[in-house]
């Protein structure tokens, strides 16, 4: 059986527990303000994989590699902008070893920082050739899956999945972050996103970051009746807030978990977690997860209209 299929397989049969924040944990270990997360990463090798392991001992059935700027443009501004497919290789070789083969391995691919035409200057086919450097080094270097997540623009997002799956029919989730109004900065609701990228061949979409479990859980629940793929959540532990300069989330494992459950009672099928988790909030979710019979998707198919700001089911529309 493919990898892909491995995944699907797995998906049917139980909630596949996600590893949890990487910026926020890197920071208690030492990466200082201001340089190449990346390029930290790759040179503090022991501790990367050290927070790699920490989430599989938590329980995490799949943790992300530290690739989430590791584009051409990002690089860029750090002096790296040439180095993009090595890069994402060894840091992706780095979450295997730390892996081993006993957990799933996802490339991560995060945004540009540019808008895409007709939002922004950036050409839509540039998009595409950027993320297919890291969608090279991310497989040759042994990932299982691709993630493209924090994603606020759908035509980025679009871009970005294209990429993948013109290079290899491989597992890949599509998530965006969506604002406290159910909208993603670009004015895309949660809804008109699943439909265009699940028509597009996402395996699985949902929404990360932004937000705290209790926001996200409405965004699933608007999701779960047009999803003909599984649902992925990946919310901070709570709204961040300032605290004498430095940003603190306040959610506590024991309730990270507790949210989980209903997450699950939603409909979503990948559950893990963004800024200010820790893996105290993956071992509760984990503990939280264990035995739950997962929501498979509502629909085998979809007939339905969507564009950047809104969408149309035919079935509710009776379109002539």
């Amino acid at each position: 059986m493919s990898k892909s299929g491995k995944i699907h397989s797995l998906l049917k049969k139980e909630i596949i527990v996600l590893d949890g924040a990487a910026g926020t944990e890197l920071q208690k270990k030492g990466m200082p303000a201001g340089v190449c997360p990346e390029l930290w990463c790759l040179e503090n090798s022991r501790i990367t994989k050290e927070i790699h392991a920490s989430y599989q001992q938590a329980g995490a059935q799949m943790v992300y590699t530290c690739t989430f700027g590791a584009n051409r443009f990002k690089l860029a501004q750090y002096g790296a902008g040439e180095d993009v497919y090595a890069l994402n290789r060894d840091l992706a070789r780095l979450a295997r070893q730390a892996a081993g083969k006993k957990i799933m391995v996802a490339g991560d691919i995060g945004p540009t920082g540019l808008f895409v035409e007709p939002f922004g200057s950036l050409g839509f086919e540039e998009a595409v050739a950027a993320f297919k450097e890291q969608v090279r080094g991310l497989i040759d270097g042994g990932c299982d899956l691709i993630v493209i997540e924090t994603m606020i623009d759908i035509q980025e997002t679009r871009a970005a999945l294209l990429a993948v799956k013109e290079i290899k029919d491989i597992f890949t989730i599509a998530s965006m972050t969506y604002e406290e109004d159910g909208h993603t900065l670009n004015g895309t609701d949660p809804v008109s996103a699943l439909i265009t990228l699940q028509s597009l061949g996402a395996d699985a979409v949902g929404c990360n970051c932004s937000t705290g479990p209790e926001k996200m859980l409405e965004f699933i629940s608007l999701m779960k009746p047009y999803s003909t793929v599984p649902l992925i959540a990946k919310p901070n532990a709570g709204m961040p807030r300032l605290e004498i300069g430095q940003t603190v989330f306040d959610m506590d494992a024991d309730d990270f978990g507790s949210w989980g459950m209903k997450l699950a009672q939603a409909g979503a099928n990948m559950i893990g977690g963004c800024c200010g988790t820790t893996p105290l909030h993956i071992r509760e979710l984990t503990k939280a997860m264990a035995g739950r019979n997962p929501q498979p998707p509502v629909r085998k198919s979809l007939g339905a209209l969507s564009s950047s700001r809104g969408y149309l089911i035919f079935a509710e529309n009776n379109p002539l």
